[in-house]
């Protein structure tokens, strides 16, 4: 097949363009990167024209850009194909346990080692590099072809929902395909069939006006610090039950189904305790460990803060506590609801003497289920099958990807995830990389995926 020969051909080239991209510190979460965000867009859009894409256009948005190109000249019937990605990164912190800077990328053992290699860049190259394949020989595509790369995904796509809604007409597809993605591992494919949604918030519990001398004043006023302890420990029973009143009441169910095709993946969880360090697993009764990490609800206290945190000691009543929550939720849960029932609780078991808020922070998204016999789903299975010559394992994430029902609820349609990096590549953490036989083979898939699409 041409194509093939193309991409072995042009692979080196592929992977300097790829280390030139990562070289840019594309770091939506700091206001200082800003401009580099945007160089990362323009890079990205340059490319794109550079390999026959057409109407491309870097767009702005309230905060930071997007990336929009097609290619609209399949034969009559085709379906149009959106490919989505996002070319912002994580922060790098803490630098100091990178084994070479984040932003200057190396390749190591067929590694290639830098901020972002894996999330998305490297991700979302792949599809990029699939189609030139087919523009260059074959001077066209087998189906209708429209790319959507996003510059703020790490910060929960907050300027998203509004610019898909004013642009839904130019983004309308058939089918959408995620390059932010994952496969089991470098041997085994596996299709995310779910993706966990999540509400943020901080619980913020005052009593007196300023700090006071537990001594002098202690026995007679209630202690901030305490209660919020107090609260926090009504939210959740000993064995990992959440005990917010209705906080289960919109969870679907499991089906025999479902915990039929999570039962068919591996998991070892002496494994699993052995890379988190913990002691034993633990969660809600009832459930395998993979059904809680993938399709139960959770409820989580990500922060503390009160009173004296120096050397020593400081006998003092704190005048403030605070504690931050996260909560990632399952189909059909919503993200506003929850809120509104963790806040009822609080203000029902905070203790006298105490005064309590409870603010929404950033960072909300509702869960993703893709539904049984998704069409896209299906073409996506059959073409893994024959790449990787394995059945791919249906599985979802615990994580969030805010974006993908941005694009359901207002598209229609259900994404589906299509990417080739894997769970072990220090995505979010120091030394991060992408396997570049991934790279390789998920050029494959991209090309079989589009020609299987063709009318």
């Amino acid at each position: 097949m041409e194509w093939q020969a193309y991409l072995d051909r042009e692979q080196d080239r592929f992977v300097g363009e790829l280390i030139d991209l990562v070289k840019i510190p594309s770091i939506s979460a700091k206001p200082e990167h800003a401009d580099d965000v945007a160089a990362a867009g323009e890079w990205v859009a340059s490319k794109l024209k550079s390999i026959g894409i057409e109407n491309v256009a870097v767009m702005p948005t309230a905060g930071h850009p997007v990336v929009y190109g097609d290619w609209l000249h399949a034969p009559e019937g085709s379906p149009t194909i959106m490919i989505y990605g996002h070319f912002d990164v994580q922060p790098a912190e803490p630098m100091e346990l990178w084994t070479k800077p984040p932003f200057e990328p190396e390749i190591r053992d067929g590694l290639l080692y830098g901020r972002g290699a894996s999330d998305d860049k490297g991700g979302m190259m792949v599809p990029i590099v699939a189609v030139e394949a087919l523009m260059a020989t074959t001077g066209r595509l087998p189906v209708n072809v429209k790319f959507f790369f996003e510059g703020q995904e790490e910060i929960a796509s907050p300027d998203l929902p509004p610019f898909v809604e004013e642009n839904r007409e130019r983004l309308a597809a058939d089918m959408i395909f995620s390059a932010d993605g994952l496969q089991w591992d470098a041997d085994t494919p596996q299709l995310i069939m779910g993706l966990k949604g999540i509400v943020s918030l901080e619980v913020v519990v005052t009593g007196p006006d300023a700090d006071q001398h537990s001594g002098l004043r202690g026995a007679g006023i209630a202690n901030p610090a305490m209660g919020l302890a107090q609260v926090l420990a009504t939210m959740k029973s000993p064995d990992g039950r959440v005990t917010v009143e209705g906080f289960y009441d919109d969870v679907e169910p499991l089906s025999e189904q479902d915990r039929q095709a999570i039962a068919r993946v591996p998991f070892d969880e002496a494994t699993f305790l052995a890379e988190t360090g913990a002691p034993a697993a633990v969660g809600e009764p009832g459930f395998s460990t993979l059904e809680r990490l993938w399709a139960r609800p959770t409820l989580d206290v990500n922060g503390l803060t009160s009173g004296w945190q120096g050397a020593g000691t400081k006998t003092i009543v704190p005048a403030v506590a605070s504690a931050k929550i996260t909560c990632r939720l399952v189909a059909d849960q919503s993200p506003e609801r929850i809120f509104d029932l963790i806040r009822d609780h609080v203000e029902r078991v905070l203790p006298e003497g105490l005064r309590a808020e409870v603010n929404k922070l950033p960072g909300r998204g509702d869960p993703l289920l893709v539904p049984h016999g998704h069409n896209a789903t299906a073409v996506a299975a059959t073409v893994l099958e024959e790449v990787y010559g394995k059945t791919p394992y249906q599985t979802r994430v615990g994580g969030s990807i805010p974006v993908m029902n941005t694009l359901l609820e207002v598209l229609g349609v259900h994404p589906v995830m299509f990417g080739f990096q894997h769970g072990d590549e220090k995505m979010h953490s120091p030394n991060e990389f992408f396997r570049l036989s991934a790279f390789r083979r998920g050029q494959t898939a991209y090309v079989r995926l589009l020609e299987s699409l063709a009318v």
